[in-house]
């Protein structure tokens, strides 16, 4: 045990420097450290000789938690800590070799504190039984290097790469780490109509949507031009999360209830339905505006209930009234994604929408149909001023806002 030199502060630090208060900070630091490794030692030489033959004490951890006033997870921790990095003696008097002298040996020197030491000692931990006495001791000195200038996540980092390089195949899995994914999502109803929704995703879910998030997330543009949507990273992830929803549902390997693939039955009077005015009801419950339910008696997964003056049904929309898979097909080949000028979004992100809609007797055919992502669809059922329209050619074109372009002339997807 080395004997240091206690490390007076200047009597007035408002004089100093930084480099003379950095200084001050790091040398004091590194004899903080080096009590601490010899404070290890003498914890060492208690457990070899008996705690219970010295002070009467039934463990070293505990009387050291009396001693030091401090709790006995700590005590515990600093004790088993400086076993594993000091050689001692077992009770029998036979040697007790450290399971990291040379992490101890730094740590005696004031480069090493707790920080360093536990994600070096719970990587050697993870080094099979059957690796070699100098590869184990190869990556001590790697991550022992590496902990006189790095941190905990740092050391774990390099540390796992050491694992994967010492032992690629790991250990072989227990039963208790077959365990289902803990996935929770909460999704409830507010008084206003709106769903709060949260949870708790595990590590592989969260990456998964958080790619999905990245991906589907992207700023997509208002016009041919380039310019973005202002929209803000939770308003993207938003519309992110209702892609990849709508996508679901109307894949064809979605699964069915009852026989039948997911639906939302919009319920709407058929003034409100062709005026644009009003609201309607989805799933009986939800109120929503009637341009919105306009735009989504579009989808294919989407049945329209039409009321007349007195509620009384006049049309349950059936599923011949949507696009056929056939329709989707052609629809893909002819527009290969959105058709709105300057988007990129692919065929499986888009909507099919009725450039005349069906409300005003227009058709489910190639000659009234167009794909539109999720945001363009919305633009084009809103009130942004662009119209959509098949050109002499068969292809969509779109002629914008005259505040855009006052001779409004047409405009395509050249992408």
């Amino acid at each position: 045990m080395s004997s240091q030199r206690i490390l007076e502060p200047p009597r007035e630090l408002w004089r100093a420097g930084a480099r003379e208060l950095a200084h001050g900070v790091v040398e004091r630091l590194s004899v903080a450290r080096q009590a601490l490794a010899e404070v290890g030692q003498f914890l060492v030489e208690i457990e070899g000789r008996g705690p219970m033959e010295l002070f009467g004490h039934g463990s070293t951890a505990g009387w050291f938690a009396e001693t030091a006033r401090i709790s006995p997870k700590e005590a515990s921790a600093t004790v088993a800590r400086a076993v594993a990095v000091n050689e001692g003696r077992n009770l029998d008097g036979t040697p007790a070799p450290a399971v990291a002298p040379i992490a101890g040996a730094a740590a005696a020197e004031g480069d090493l504190g707790h920080q360093q030491l536990d994600p070096i000692l719970a990587v050697l931990k993870k080094i099979p039984d059957e690796v070699s006495e100098e590869d184990r001791s190869g990556a001590e000195q790697i991550l022992v290097n590496l902990a006189r200038s790095a941190g905990p996540q740092e050391i774990g980092k390099i540390g796992a790469e050491l694992l994967a390089h010492l032992d690629p195949d790991g250990n072989e899995p227990k039963d208790e780490d077959l365990k289902s994914p803990s996935r929770e999502v909460y999704l409830r109803k507010r008084d206003d109509g709106w769903w709060r929704l949260n949870g708790l995703l595990d590590p592989e879910f969260g990456a998964r949507a958080n790619a999905l998030f990245e991906t589907w997330g992207q700023r997509r543009p208002v016009d041919e031009g380039g310019n973005r949507n202002p929209r803000t990273p939770g308003e993207r992830r938003g519309d992110a999360l209702f892609d990849a929803i709508h996508y679901a549902m109307t894949n064809d390997k979605a699964p069915t209830l009852s026989g039948d693939r997911t639906t939302i039955v919009v319920t709407i009077p058929l003034e409100t339905l062709t005026s644009g005015l009003g609201s309607a009801c989805v799933d009986e419950v939800t109120q929503i505006t009637a341009r919105h339910a306009r735009m989504l008696a579009c989808d294919a997964k989407l049945i329209p209930a039409v009321l007349g003056s007195e509620s009384e049904p006049l049309d349950i929309g059936r599923a011949a009234r949507t696009v056929t898979p056939a329709q989707r097909r052609a629809l893909n080949l002819r527009d290969h994604g959105c058709a709105f000028p300057g988007c990129h979004r692919k065929p499986k992100h888009c909507e099919a929408h009725h450039i005349l809609p069906w409300g005003h007797l227009g058709d489910t055919d190639l000659g009234n149909l167009c794909l539109l992502c999720r945001y363009h669809h919305m633009v084009i059922h809103g009130q942004s001023g662009w119209q959509v329209r098949l050109a002499a050619d068969g292809r969509p074109e779109f002629i914008p806002p005259q505040y855009l372009d006052p001779l409004q002339q047409p405009r395509r997807n050249h992408h």
